[in-house]
């Protein structure tokens, strides 16, 4: 069974093989994968997914309503953490990219209508070949990244909003070898 080259690692098969790259609608999902691409800003994505549960616990299972009311003491809790980043600043951007949520929820009906609506409402099929031609970002990225970054969201730039389009199948980047390509396809 051919994977695409980043997923070589046990770690990473699970998630390659049932998330990465299928198309998210919920919210609360998109959510998550907005605060776990934030954090893993700098550091590698196998990190982040050793760490993925214990963000779960950490942040309400990404409830945005309750991440948005995090006080102070409750960020300073989190920075005790050793389960996740213990970053001040994407702690800090976490709990305002929640609130940055509830008011895009709040103009569009839902975060999903919005941020699907820089793809057209339906996934990008990259026909990539080879990893090297994974581009790490877009104009598509960069026009949501700008746009994110208007309303108010931290850890948003474009390479960050990319690895976030490809993870929530937004964009099919398998590889057209990997078994999951036509899958999603």
């Amino acid at each position: 069974m051919k994977r695409c080259d980043w997923s070589q690692k046990e770690v990473n098969f699970a998630y390659h093989d049932e998330e990465w790259g299928v198309p998210v609608h919920d919210d609360r999902r998109l959510f998550e994968f907005l605060i776990l691409e934030g954090a893993q800003a700098g550091l590698s994505w196998d990190t982040i997914l050793a760490k993925r549960e214990n963000y779960r616990k950490a942040y309400d299972n990404f409830d945005p309503v309750k991440v948005a009311g995090y006080t102070e003491a409750k960020c300073t809790e989190l920075l005790k953490d050793p389960g996740i980043i213990r970053n001040r600043l994407k702690v800090a951007a976490s709990v305002g990219n929640a609130k940055a949520f509830l008011a895009v929820q709040e103009e569009f009906g839902s975060f999903d209508k919005y941020i699907w609506s820089f793809v057209g409402g339906r996934p990008i099929d990259g026909k990539r070949t080879r990893h090297e031609d994974v581009p790490a970002r877009t104009e598509i990225s960069d026009s949501m990244s700008k746009d994110l970054k208007k309303r108010g969201f931290k850890f948003v730039g474009s390479t960050i909003m990319y690895a976030f389009m490809q993870a929530t199948g937004m964009v099919n980047d398998h590889l057209t070898t990997c078994f999951r390509y036509k899958e999603i396809g």
